[in-house]
């Protein structure tokens, strides 16, 4: 027994010596649990959509195109790149981007959504509502904020006396690239 236990004692003395495998250390420069060349764990669209929804609309754009880098530009990451330049004020780059998605993939429902917003913001309320009711009716009606864009863009057409000061609306991400209109003042 005695033997036994300097044996389990000389074990365990020579597993914590110095330049035994059993001891980690850190590697400077490479986060725990990460290989060294490694892909990231983490989506950069899940980063961008998080920036976005932070209000960190010009990080969240350059995040955005380093996921574009990596796995090419589709529809879903176009609109989300247009979901960013709508919150930087950048309507017509938006626009552009929206119907070229839209030129492709006719139906895309967020890209419809996203160019009402952006349409309706620029005082094009005629091609707002059109666009918003093509979504409404491709969702079959199923998503809250398209609902609401719809309401928006129908009652600036019904009141050509639309006050914006009455009525004041900001645009808010939804996720996925989704914006929507969002009553600010009653």
């Amino acid at each position: 027994m005695r033997a036994l236990t300097v044996f389990a004692t000389l074990l365990v003395l020579v597993a914590c010596a110095p330049g035994t495998s059993a001891r980690l250390e850190p590697t400077p420069g490479v986060a725990p649990g990460a290989a060294p060349g490694a892909e990231p764990v983490v989506d950069p669209r899940i980063v961008a959509d998080r920036l976005l929804a932070a209000g960190e609309a010009e990080l969240a754009l350059e995040t955005y195109t380093r996921a574009a880098a990596r796995e090419g530009l589709s529809p879903d990451l176009l609109v989300s790149m247009s979901a960013a330049n709508v919150r930087l004020g950048r309507l017509n780059q938006a626009e552009r981007i929206l119907r070229d998605v839209l030129r492709d993939t006719p139906e895309h429902v967020g890209a419809l959504n996203n160019l009402g917003v952006v349409l309706l913001e620029q005082g094009n309320t005629g091609e707002a509502q059109r666009t918003f009711r093509k979504a409404f009716a491709l969702d079959s009606g199923e998503t809250p904020e398209i609902r609401e864009n719809l309401r928006v863009a129908l009652a600036k057409m019904e009141n050509s006396s639309y006050n914006t000061e009455q009525s004041a609306y900001t645009l808010v991400n939804r996720g996925g690239g989704v914006v929507s209109l969002v009553r600010t003042k009653p």
